[in-house]
């Protein structure tokens, strides 16, 4: 069975699904900027809670949606819980054993980068789970006045993207069938990781110029283009991105009120 994160599930089919892929890349920067302007763990906290309830609106399970990218999931836990070892230590002693030592001061720093980077990821989720590359590129090209050199080669990769998964997924199976994968010992674990990392770096590269060739041959590189389809807007993506917008404002408000909104600066 072919292994791809990125193909286009239910919420493809949502809601959301049906907002202009422009509208969907807009608001997840529109987010990502007001984040990463603020530090403390209760704005990101706030804007996280906002996050799950306006995806539940629009016909998207962020709970689903973050099971099925558990790396990331995982990955964000460990960043909070290193994060909180290794800050610097002042407040008042929460956990002392051996080397493990975190303070009231170092734990609210893991909190807030575990939780802003939640609240990073889930706008990206729904916008890489809902978003058809080619209505993406449209919106690019038309709406945005991309160069079109620069965003047929997006499409391309992104396109691609999927597919490495599935290369990866195949390139496992070729070589446990082998033999090569079978082994407890975790040196001989470790060369077949970096040996099937290598395999499909040079898959990737071979592709890369075969498509790069291809697409040079057809013209993909020439003048000014014409676009199949014209990206359309309604009042859904005006909403879209007023909710998104009015999501970072209550977040602000709301740490302001309680006195712990810190910027980056601060």
């Amino acid at each position: 069975m072919a292994l791809d994160l990125f193909a286009l599930g239910p919420a493809h089919r949502s809601r959301a699904g049906k907002l202009n892929a422009g509208t969907k890349l807009l608001a997840t920067f529109l987010l990502s900027i007001g984040l990463l302007l603020i530090k403390d763990w209760g704005t990101a906290l706030v804007v996280f809670a906002l996050e799950l309830a306006l995806l539940k609106a629009w016909g998207v399970q962020p709970f689903a949606l973050l099971a099925r990218f558990w790396p990331l999931l995982i990955g964000t836990l460990l960043t909070g819980w290193s994060t909180s070892l290794i800050a610097d230590k002042t407040g008042e002693t929460v956990l002392q054993v051996g080397f493990i030592w975190i303070t009231t001061d170092s734990l609210a720093m893991g909190i807030s980068l575990m939780v802003r980077g939640l609240a990073l990821i889930l706008p990206s989720l729904l916008l890489i789970t809902t978003t058809d590359p080619t209505h993406l590129g449209d919106s690019l090209a038309q709406t945005a006045k991309l160069p079109a050199r620069f965003v047929l080669a997006a499409l391309a990769a992104l396109r691609l993207l999927g597919l490495m998964f599935s290369e990866w997924h195949t390139l496992g199976q070729a070589r446990r069938a082998r033999g090569l994968g079978a082994s407890d010992s975790l040196l001989r674990r470790v060369r077949t990781l970096a040996g099937q990392t290598f395999a499909l770096l040079v898959q990737a590269i071979r592709r890369g110029t075969r498509l790069a060739v291809t697409m040079e041959a057809r013209g993909f590189g020439a003048g000014p283009r014409t676009w199949a389809r014209v990206p359309v807007y309604s009042r859904d993506d005006v909403t879209f991105l007023l909710c998104c917008l009015g999501t970072l404002i209550i977040g602000y408000v709301t740490s302001g009120l309680t006195g712990t909104l810190t910027w980056v600066w601060q």
